[in-house]
């Protein structure tokens, strides 16, 4: 029986174009495969390293100025469509679960989604769940297993109590391994608020 259910945010309730700050990077000749690069983006995504010092990295290493930086890293940003927090209020007042936000994010995405919204709208949205987790405060990242383990025992959660939805599989393989529950939704063809439990 379900009991906890654990949301991912990008393209599970905000609408994500996750080749867009790929292709606003090319252009000032930024290699996405360089191991330097996703290494620096999985610390800044974990919390290592602030905002001041990865934008350093991107100016020194590739000439990449503060707003060009902000302009393409955010670029992959798009809508948080209302029916999908309609849905998340109404699944939280219904009490039937205990709610959960799990997510890779970092502190450019999450100003800049604040800004977007509003911070009413985005405290309305944080209010639906019991914890926020976001990577990039609790130092942890998915797929990995430790991210997973923290929720999980902060909460007194148990994982075959405990639905994971998101839409990377990576990262609901690693759930599933750990025995919870996963829905591996697929963005543009399956919507959160069809969820069936």
């Amino acid at each position: 029986m379900i009991k906890n259910i654990i949301f991912d945010f990008g393209d599970i309730f905000i609408n994500l174009d996750k080749p867009a700050t790929d292709k606003y990077l090319n252009a000032f000749g930024v290699n996405h495969e360089d191991p330097e690069l996703i290494s620096v983006m999985y610390s800044y995504e974990k919390g290592l390293m602030t905002t001041v010092q990865f934008m350093e990295y991107f100016y020194i290493t590739y000439a990449i100025g503060k707003e060009d930086l902000l302009t393409a890293w955010n670029s992959i940003l798009l809508d948080f469509p209302a029916h999908r927090l309609r849905f998340i209020q109404e699944l939280s007042a219904s009490k039937k679960y205990r709610l959960f936000l799990l997510s890779n994010t970092n502190d450019m995405h999450i100003s800049w989604i604040q800004k977007d919204w509003g911070i009413e709208v985005f405290e309305q949205f944080k209010n639906c769940f019991e914890k926020f987790y976001l990577s990039h405060q609790i130092h942890f990242r998915k797929p990995d297993e430790d991210i997973f383990n923290y929720v999980l025992s902060e909460n007194d959660l148990v994982p075959e109590e405990t639905l994971f939805v998101d839409d990377v599989s990576a990262n609901t393989a690693t759930a599933k391994k750990l025995g919870m529950h996963v829905w591996n939704l697929v963005p543009g063809k399956e919507d959160v608020v069809n969820l069936k439990i």
